[in-house]
């Protein structure tokens, strides 16, 4: 029987070994936090908050496996009168359509965007400079970069599809990501799965496989590999707790610098008290800006779309992600061109900034079963799978 250890409790890790534990092989996760989920745990209490925006995609590669497991669970779907209440920034003002240019770029028929031009270059030649700022500008929802236009061409248009595209791919898990985590949990648990909570390698085991499903920074100091680097996004994090008002907005995003504020309880109630809404942003900010930066911008939009927003605070956080957002792809680059999923010797990595394709949680997704498949023989994971 294959034997694997797994570094990491996340969404990769969880993923990894369930895989492995399907195809046959005995798996042990060394987790050092004290519960599973990594960046997908959902904090217990009144505010049952996640570490930033999260969305599942349904039209990406892991909606069909965990769908096809019984994982994904009762999902929070918008209600369609509270769709109607997006709102957009623009030159200042609240919009409730993007400027005719910006449509023009996420249009079926437009041409498919070179990895070596950077996206805002690009995207001015196809609709002007207003159109492409303002597209780059929300790409940001699913990016969380502070300069998405200086990105490639080809990996900011595919994202702006993904984020764009009718009817949403995007859905939410009713009570927040926690539970699929936990889902995930349970299936490994009944798989046989040896669980360590609280267990903190500092070094490989030489016996069997391994699969590192942690993040970039922590997978570098493990396997002392300086190669080990790629960007990612820098995020200013702000959750906030409202007292109801009715005809608050139901997200409202930056067109005019890159950021987004949604009202997570439009969808689903129990994230918050009765008589509460709880909102979530997330505003990118540059190497040389700081978390009140990226505060004063989600405040200058709270203004615009939740009035008298400042008087119904009854809980409010704020938090900065820095390279906790997954990869983002200069010009000339794309996910091939990240740090390998084999390093050689028995060792793999999984997550949402190695090579592997898909949009955001999809890479983690990928990456754990490439890791799985290469550390078990393809041959045995494929029988199993099939």
């Amino acid at each position: 029987m294959h034997r694997i250890t797994v570094i990491g409790g996340g969404l990769a890790g969880l993923t990894a070994a369930v895989t492995a534990a399907e195809a046959g092989a005995k798996v042990t996760i060394h987790e050092a936090h004290h519960t599973l989920g990594g960046r997908a745990r959902t904090a217990e209490g009144p505010y049952r908050t996640d570490e930033g925006p999260h969305a599942l995609y349904n039209g990406g590669p892991h909606w069909a496996w965990l769908k096809q497991r019984d994982l994904i669970g009762p999902l929070a779907p918008v209600p369609p009168l509270e769709a109607a209440r997006l709102r957009l920034r623009h030159h200042g003002m609240l919009r409730r359509t993007p400027p005719f240019a910006m449509l023009r770029l996420l249009h079926r028929g437009t041409r498919r965007a070179p990895v070596d031009v950077d996206f805002l270059s690009w995207a001015t030649a196809q609709a002007g400079e207003e159109g492409a700022r303002a597209a780059a500008h929300y790409a940001a929802v699913s990016v969380f970069h502070h300069d998405p236009g200086a990105l490639s061409a080809a990996f900011v248009q595919e994202r702006l599809r993904r984020v764009t595209r009718l009817p949403s791919e995007a859905q939410h898990p009713l009570g927040g990501w926690g539970g699929v985590a936990d889902r995930l949990a349970a299936r490994a648990w009944n798989l046989g799965v040896r669980m360590e909570t609280l267990s903190r390698v500092d070094s490989l085991p030489t016996d069997t496989p391994v699969i590192v499903a942690t993040s970039l920074d922590s997978a570098r100091r493990l396997l002392k590999d300086d190669a080990l680097r790629w960007p990612g996004g820098r995020t200013v994090l702000l959750d906030l707790a409202l007292r109801t008002r009715r005809g608050d907005a139901l997200a409202v995003s930056d067109l005019d610098a890159p950021g987004w504020i949604a009202r997570v309880t439009a969808q689903d109630r129990s994230l918050a008290p009765a008589g509460e809404q709880l909102l979530q942003g997330q505003l990118p900010i540059g190497p040389g800006q700081s978390r009140a930066d990226g505060v004063a911008r989600a405040e200058e939009l709270l203004d615009l779309a939740f009035e008298g927003w400042r008087e119904r605070v009854t809980w409010r956080r704020e938090a900065v992600a820095d390279g906790r957002t997954g990869a983002v792809d200069l010009p000339g680059t794309s996910w091939r061109d990240r740090p390998a999923i084999d390093r050689g010797d028995g060792v793999y990595l999984a997550g949402d900034q190695v090579a592997a394709p898909g949009v955001l949680s999809e890479v983690s997704f990928n990456s754990a079963l490439t890791a799985v498949s290469l550390a078990l023989g393809r041959h045995s994971l494929d029988l199993k799978q099939a």
